[in-house]
């Protein structure tokens, strides 16, 4: 009777270990590098500001909370933010020196689409 007692605490323990272990490893991971990950997809600010405008859950399908590449003119800059095309609003995390009406392509998450102010929005941003 005793061996079977000391053999399920036994069993109990592991199963608990093994589950905070679980709950450590996932509280903990490591965040995403988006300047490290490749782009998903490379688009225009025009083509993705219509796909958004078009079908706003395919689109969220296709882009949202993936890494893309988006290209085209600067319209506005403010801290480290800037807007490409008065289409797509890119949030960086230090200033850049980045002008209105450079051409650029910037990569970044895809967060959304903002129904508000007609934008789509993307985070962690890097430009080439």
């Amino acid at each position: 009777m005793k061996k079977r007692i000391v053999k399920s605490i036994a069993i109990v323990l592991i199963i608990v270990a093994g589950l905070l272990l679980f709950i450590h490893n996932y509280a903990y991971r490591e965040a995403r590098n988006i300047a490290e990950e490749e782009a998903a997809y490379t688009v225009s600010a025009q083509q993705l500001l219509s796909d958004y405008e078009k079908d706003s859950q395919a689109t969220d399908a296709k882009y949202l909370n993936k890494t893309i590449a988006v290209q085209g003119m600067v319209t506005h800059v403010a801290d480290s933010l800037i807007t490409i095309d008065s289409a797509v609003f890119c949030s960086f995390s230090t200033n850049k020196q980045i002008k209105v009406n450079d051409a650029v392509t910037v990569k970044g998450r895809c967060i959304g689409y903002d129904e508000i102010f007609s934008e789509v929005k993307l985070d962690q941003c890097t430009s080439n």
